[in-house]
């Protein structure tokens, strides 16, 4: 009797392991995923024309260029990137419900980054604003159908009282 190699296994034969990732991993990488489209498509802004004059010009976007701005576009930037290093770190609860507020505070911010701008470029922010709702609707989901455990009885009686049982003799 002949033994197949493993080529001559057809791929269907063969299966994939899967296994669950940690929300906690989900979430920091889509974060991390976020930020990097967060980040170009201000990075390709760049290239519109005349965009640069406008910086230049100490005009961002239809906006005074000056502190104010900058402190709010680093808070904005900032926020998303913390939640990478928080999404990885906070206890559960916590971590859930820290995700689903900023997530869905980002959408509005997200969608608002297109206000003003020419419909020369509606494809490109049409496209980067799809994609980082499309993120930011991943996270929502993730955090959302974090998974819970059910605690046995005995784990739960234990929790309510830290105290061992005393017989009443004891009391």
């Amino acid at each position: 009797m002949r033994t197949r190699t493993p080529l001559e296994n057809p791929p269907s034969q063969s299966t994939l392991e899967d296994l669950r990732m940690p929300v906690q991993a989900k979430l920091a990488a889509a974060w991390a995923s976020f930020m990097f489209l967060y980040i170009y498509v201000d990075y390709l802004a760049l290239y519109k024309p005349g965009f640069l004059d406008d910086i230049l010009a100490g005009i961002v976007h239809e906006f005074d260029a000056g502190p104010t701005f900058v402190a709010i576009a680093l808070t904005l930037m900032a926020i998303p990137i913390l939640m990478i290093l928080l999404s990885a770190t906070l206890p559960a609860r916590v971590n859930r419900t820290t995700n689903l507020v900023i997530a869905t505070l980002y959408i509005p911010v997200t969608v608002f980054n297109a206000v003003g701008e020419s419909w020369t470029y509606s494809y490109f922010y049409g496209l980067s604003i799809g994609l980082e709702v499309l993120l930011l609707a991943f996270i929502l989901r993730s955090a959302w159908t974090w998974p819970r455990r059910t605690a046995s009885p005995a784990t739960l009686a234990a929790g309510l009282d830290s105290e061992p049982l005393r017989r009443p003799q004891d009391a």
